[in-house]
């Protein structure tokens, strides 16, 4: 609708120019025609500046329509959301039992900012209507079962441009959007553990070659803390995510959280998932439709960055505090983006939980880095507050650690306004918090090394990604024994830092070191894919990386350095108590391991994961 106008200042801004330059030097010596000339001059900049300044806020895409300008949306405005909160488990007589549940996963319209129209989503809910994005918090309790019937409700065609060039989910008939929820975090049988290939569409009507079950079964007798819920599907991870289906999972144990004495209550203990996005004027949800190399995959792109940030749903938001203790349960939702969060007046973060496990001692930090799939369990005191706002900001670059550096708009998460009144506080950050068992080496019944390759086409962009350099379709490599340790040194070889994530397995990182001549190494790993064959020893000899304090215990998560080796300590055991796992680990479909990138995860970053007892 603006073409006509920009049209006509372009015209005009060309034929006044050509007019005043020739008129302008017939009669150097007026002062006039000058006055006329600079006049004219003047206008012109201004209008190309003008022009210049529409393309820049409304970038013009190939079907059409417009990119929005994030700095069009006034950041601060929206309220913070807290997602609708489902318990997952009956009490009759003041006893807890087990509960079913039906999460749908729907089709709708969202509204992420006051001033942008809503968006066409995916959103999990137990209805319609209640589907929100994030989905609900479902909250368990230990020891007692949760029972969740996922649904498809979504459409026959996506919102978002998919990619069939890579390994994907793809209906017989072609029509349904294939989907599959994994329970991030969670110690599960195989059969409700989300596998790639267990996917199915609307009604159940097309099933993956590893379905198995409608009712997924969550047993919570895992240690209480964090997890989250989300889309697993071979190849359509990053676009079911992109378009909403997230969600957190809350596992609670009082009999040994209530003593710890933490802020409680849904308004002094809340999620906090963030990501970002880009939107189209419209509302709708962004994602580039053209891939880095085009003849080989027409639109799979090796990472997703967003212009937004969102915060439980809302772009920017900004949440109205007391002057006391907060717990914050901040989960990084993105496809690629890392966060390195921070407050702008110094505040400090109190960690007492690393993704879903407590951890031993409360660590102080006053910088967070979260990965994508990460999860920080912060307390924050807000009386340590000198002021009575606070902006939640970020500095990490993107891709990290090399990529671009953030702007005014991506370096903001979102805001706190601290009441100035005093107010009493009863719970508090005890010295100590849970005692897990240490890491202990000995104990390893086998060590591993996993290589991460990254291949290039002959324009060095990227065409996929391996883990040991095979697809994820090849037969399984790592069996482990259920019930036993392992150690597995993760090799870095690409410029990518990788959040690697094992599915049922918990891990302790013990050290990352840099690796020498990581060139030479490389090119002998690329060629024989065999650490041990290219001396490996030779090559992990550089500075070591110190392990940051508060990610020091169990984690499911851990951010694999570029040229780095990383040695972790992997447990396929409960880390709280000596029982086993009361399902049976070696079924059918079995587990998976892979990069939380999700764009790298889908082509194919991901490997089967297999037991024997």
């Amino acid at each position: 609708m603006y073409t006509p106008y920009i049209y006509f200042l372009l015209s005009f801004s060309t034929s006044t120019f050509s007019y005043i330059y020739s008129s302008s030097f017939s009669s150097a010596c007026c002062s006039v025609k000058k006055m006329e000339f600079r006049f004219v001059m003047n206008m012109g900049v201004l209008l190309f500046l003008l022009v210049s300044l529409f393309f820049t806020e409304n970038t013009r895409l190939a079907d059409g329509s417009a990119l929005l300008s994030p700095s069009k949306l006034t950041m601060f405005v929206d309220e913070l959301p807290d997602m609708p909160r489902i318990q997952g488990y009956n009490t009759n007589d003041g006893v807890n039992l087990p509960k079913s549940l039906k999460i749908g996963m729907y089709h709708k319209r969202w509204k992420f900012h006051r001033d942008l129209p809503p968006s066409q989503v995916f959103a999990y809910g137990a209805s319609k209507k209640m589907a929100t994005v994030p989905g609900p918090t479902i909250e368990a309790l230990h020891g007692v079962d949760t029972y969740v019937t996922w649904r498809n409700h979504l459409p026959a065609k996506h919102i978002l441009p998919w990619d069939p060039t890579i390994p994907t989910a793809i209906p017989v008939t072609g029509k349904g959007i294939p989907t599959v929820v994994h329970l991030h975090g969670g110690i599960d049988e195989p059969e409700s553990d989300g596998h790639s290939y267990s996917w199915f569409t609307a009604e159940f009507k097309e099933r993956g070659p590893s379905w198995t079950k409608r009712k997924y079964h969550y047993h919570n007798v895992q240690h209480p803390g964090n997890l989250w819920y989300h889309d697993h599907a071979m190849g359509l991870t990053r676009v079911n995510l992109l378009a909403g289906l997230i969600g957190t999972y809350i596992i609670r144990d009082p009999n040994v959280e209530a003593p710890l004495g933490l802020p409680h209550g849904h308004e002094f203990d809340r999620p906090l998932v963030v990501f970002d996005r880009s939107f189209r004027m419209d509302g709708s949800i962004y994602m580039n439709g053209t891939g880095n190399n085009p003849s080989i995959h027409p639109q799979w792109q090796p990472e997703y960055f967003g212009d937004a940030i969102i915060v439980n749903g809302k772009a920017w938001p900004k949440l109205t505090v007391r002057r006391r203790k907060y717990r914050f349960r901040i989960l990084n939702a993105s496809n690629a983006r890392f966060f390195r969060f921070y407050f702008t007046n110094g505040m400090r973060f109190i960690h007492v939980g690393s993704d879903s496990a407590y951890l031993a001692h409360p660590e102080v930090s006053r910088k967070l880095l979260l990965a994508p799939s990460e999860f920080a369990d912060v307390i924050v005191d807000f009386s340590t507050s000198d002021s009575n706002e606070v902006i939640l900001a970020n500095d990490a670059a993107y891709p990290f650690p090399t990529g671009d550096p953030v702007d005014e708009v991506n370096d903001k998460v979102m805001k706190f306004i601290v009441k100035p009144e005093n107010v009493v506080d009863t719970s508090r950050v005890p010295a100590r918090l849970m005692r897990y068992p240490l890491p202990d080496i000995s104990t390893a019944a086998k060590t591993r090394y996993i290589a991460m390759y990254e291949y290039t086409s002959s324009t060095d962009e990227p065409t996929h990604l391996y883990l040991n350099g095979k697809s994820y379709d090849e037969p399984a490599t790592e069996i482990p024994k259920a019930g036993t340790s392992e150690i597995w040194n993760v090799i870095n070889l690409t410029e990518d830092n990788h959040p690697l994530h094992i599915h049922l397995g918990m891990f302790v990182a013990l050290e990352q070191r840099e690796l020498v001549n990581v060139e030479e190494f490389k090119a002998c790993m690329n060629k024989m894919n065999d650490a041990i064959k290219c001396n490996i020893d030779k090559y992990a000899t550089g500075r070591k990386i110190i392990v940051s304090t508060h990610e020091t215990g169990w984690k499911n998560v851990y951010k694999m350095t570029p040229g780095c080796i990383t040695k972790i300590l992997v447990q396929f055991s409960f880390i709280h108590s000596n029982t086993s796992y009361p399902f049976n680990v070696t079924a059918e479909p079995g587990y998976v391991y892979h990069c939380h990138i999700l764009d790298h995860e889908d082509n194919a970053m991901m490997r089967p994961l297999k037991f024997t007892t």
